[in-house]
């Protein structure tokens, strides 16, 4: 039987090795500021509602924010974005005064430029070890033709040119 520590150290390799696309979550807060973070766990759940689900770290300072957002916006980012993706997970930084942005019909900070956006309502939350699962039923879908931003090993990049045949 493994240690814990050999298990957690084999896990994140296994899962930094595990290539995925790179989104930014946003919401407001009660008082109207816009709150944003990089998120790499990001998922499809249903087709009938279109569910979506993310999750989020105990120890993130915006967890609140998160948790009880009535409304988020998951932002799939384009293949030229990898500069916003470290912006949001930037500690201690202004992240909405350094990229472009506006508010939604639905209230909620869309970031420019993304490939694409879903705009949903919360659905549900699932505590989940040391993260929460937030489930959220989309009600606005955006969409540009952009490659997607990809993230593997620690490193950003794109799908390439003539990839698909």
């Amino acid at each position: 039987m493994m240690d814990s520590n050999t298990n957690v150290s084999r896990f994140k390799e296994v899962m930094g090795n595990y290539p995925t696309g790179v989104t930014v979550v946003t919401a407001v807060d009660k008082e109207g500021k816009p709150h944003g973070l990089t998120v790499n766990s990001f998922a499809s759940v249903s087709i009938d509602p279109i569910l979506i689900l993310w999750s989020i770290d105990h120890g993130v300072g915006s967890l609140d924010v998160f948790i009880n957002a009535e409304k988020f916006a998951v932002h799939t980012l384009a293949s030229d974005q990898s500069d916003v993706c470290s912006l949001f997970a930037t500690k201690g930084v202004d992240r909405f005064a350094n990229c472009e942005w506006q508010l939604s019909e639905h209230g909620l900070p869309i970031i420019s430029g993304a490939y694409g956006v879903l705009q949903c309502k919360s659905f549900k939350n699932i505590e989940a070890g040391d993260h929460t699962i937030l489930i959220g039923e989309v009600i606005d879908i955006q969409n540009e033709d952009k490659k997607p931003l990809l993230y593997h090993k620690r490193n950003f990049g794109k799908i390439p040119d003539g990839f698909y045949k």
